[in-house]
């Protein structure tokens, strides 16, 4: 009896053993099975470690890349190609979130009944929802120039523009050393954190509205120099005597840093995390990089540095774009998405502002482009900015950025702009958004 025993709790033990593996094995299945099957060894899919299935259409349908015989057949524009090879991607997967990389499963066909098999053997099409041809106006109009470009619709979330620069035609790829620096497989408005200068000042503006009373009288009297501790900030040139609102048009750099100073750095640390800055988005499975940010509680200089968007301050250009959508619609937009759905599901920022503050924001805005950026040079746009010189240390020239976004029914976007060492913002990086914006509308 002892023995039967003995033996029936074995075979029990291996039967929960036994089930305990299968469901190891479905759980991982389940969870890695469409990393197994598009892995670079599955002939079916792969001709000498080249995808051999699958099309990358933009939004209007019009073929982006082909994954055919072991190459890939590109757009015959070769604008384009540039234009979109970040979004894209290369044959040979050199830019990590690039479609022909994140949406190797899309591409191949892949799902959990029939694996990487599809009709023909030709695996499936995979639609973006950028606009070709405003990717392509926003590459000619940086000319070469390093930078990144991107616009997006805040009420749907779609991203309409994203180009990164330096790019390099997918067609006919450069040979790169093992020593080369200049960052042409990165695709800087998902992958990079950039100097984002006086475009900070949005995020101290907002935390100066809600944690600072009777703003509205505010008032400093600018000789170019603030001395703080023995030191000084700095501004280009003599302001006078700024407003609160005067002070973000004109761009006050000693303005700001005693809002940064009153404000404080415990509050400075909260907005960046609740205006999404600290944060990586989820674009379609394509994680952005997250911004990094320090506020000294004993160093004032530094702090006030830091809330005109100097000192440490490293900005991703998405998860700023993002912010611009919320300021736009209330308070919370649509996160970024980067796949074109028939039945599309908007998912929301989380509430970064009270629509007061977004208000107000919106308010401020608005005067910058009336009073300081010309709103001819902008026609037929209700435009809402703000622009940035980011100093970058060095001989280089400073990051010129320009964000915002423009209220429209039928065109809800907001966008962000930034060119590498192209100097000030608004001269700069301000008619790129002009053209890429009227493109789109167009």
């Amino acid at each position: 009896m002892k023995k039967l025993e003995k033996r029936a709790i074995i075979c029990l033990t291996l039967a929960a053993v036994l089930f305990l593996g299968v469901a190891f094995f479905v759980g991982r299945f389940v969870l890695h099975g469409k990393n197994w099957a598009t892995f670079y060894a599955n002939d079916s899919i792969y001709e000498e470690g080249i995808l051999d299935v699958g099309r990358i259409l933009d939004r209007d349908g019009n073929v982006l890349a082909e994954n055919k015989d072991g190459d890939v057949k590109y757009s015959d524009d070769e604008s384009v190609r540039r234009a979109t090879v970040h979004v894209v991607g290369d044959k040979h997967g050199n830019i990590a979130t690039s479609a022909e990389n994140a949406f190797r499963s899309k591409l191949v066909g892949y799902n959990l009944i029939t694996g990487t098999y599809s009709l023909g053997n030709r695996g499936k099409d995979v639609k973006l929802t950028i606009d070709t041809e405003a990717c392509k106006t926003a590459y000619n109009a940086l000319g070469g120039r390093n930078g990144t470009v991107g616009v997006y619709n805040y009420k749907t979330g779609e991203i309409l523009c994203l180009v990164s620069s330096p790019g390099f035609d997918p067609a006919n790829p450069p040979q790169i050393s093992d020593d080369d620096t200049s960052g042409i497989y990165i695709n800087k408005f998902f992958s990079s954190t950039i100097v984002p200068g006086s475009i900070f000042k949005l995020v101290t503006t907002a935390a100066a509205i809600d944690n600072l009373g009777d703003i509205d009288n505010f008032s400093y009297q600018c000789t170019g120099s603030k001395e703080i501790n023995g030191e000084k900030i700095t501004c280009p040139s003599v302001h006078g005597k700024v407003d609160f609102y005067g002070a973000l048009a004109q761009s006050c750099n000693c303005a700001y840093a005693t809002l940064t100073l009153q404000v404080g750095s415990e509050v400075m640390e909260d907005y960046v995390k609740k205006l999404g800055l600290t944060k990586s988005y989820d674009v379609n499975g394509i994680e952005t990089a997250k911004g990094s940010f320090t506020f000294p509680k004993e160093a004032r200089l530094n702090l006030g540095w830091a809330g005109i968007g100097q000192y440490e301050d490293q900005i991703n250009p998405c998860s700023m774009m993002a912010y611009m959508g919320a300021i736009a619609s209330g308070g919370k937009a649509a996160s970024p998405v980067i796949l074109k759905s028939l039945f599309p599901y908007k998912k929301e920022t989380d509430q970064m502002l009270s629509s007061d503050t977004a208000g107000e924001l919106q308010k401020m805005m608005k005067n910058n482009v009336k009073s300081n950026y010309g709103e001819g040079n902008f026609p037929n746009l209700d435009i809402y900015a703000k622009s940035g010189t980011a100093e970058v240390g060095g001989y280089k020239a400073p990051n010129a950025w320009f964000v915002g976004f423009i209220k429209n029914e039928d065109h809800p976007y907001a966008f962000i702009v930034c060119v590498e060492n192209g100097g000030y913002g608004s001269s700069v990086s301000g008619p790129i958004a002009n053209q890429v914006l009227q493109e789109l509308i167009d």
